[in-house]
């Protein structure tokens, strides 16, 4: 699967962003889907995942409460509102999408390492 990530762009704090991220290829809809995200000179980390259907999701602490991930497999496309924009959220945000079944809530599905595909991310930069 090919994934390509956009929706990034210049916002003032406490602003909104809502990122896409679309997939080519087949069986979307078998692949657990996360957002990870890089800040300049920071190691890249976990944001969040959500499952093949959608119905759960799963977001980092320091996520909870203003980052909310979504997916449309109709359309193949999985999504990442952010709202209250911080400074701190500045970063590249890219899409992953692993193909391994685990039990989704262990924590395998926040691990870089468990990711088989990656998209080419979106820059966000948060900035008065």
């Amino acid at each position: 699967v090919q994934l390509q990530a956009s929706g990034g762009g210049l916002v003032q704090p406490g602003g909104s962003l809502r990122l896409s991220c679309a997939a080519s290829g087949p069986d979307f809809s078998k692949y657990v889907m996360a957002w990870f995200r890089q800040a300049p000179g920071k190691e890249r980390e976990f944001v969040s995942s959500i499952t093949w259907n959608g119905g759960r999701t799963s977001y980092a602490d320091s996520m909870k409460g203003r980052f909310t991930s979504s997916r449309d497999n109709a359309k193949n496309e999985v999504y990442l509102q952010i709202n209250g924009l911080k400074p701190d959220d500045t970063a590249v945000y890219s899409c992953a999408a692993s193909g391994r079944a685990r039990a989704y809530g262990s924590g395998f599905y926040n691990r870089r390492t468990s990711y088989d595909y990656w998209g080419q991310g979106t820059l966000v930069t948060v900035s008065s």
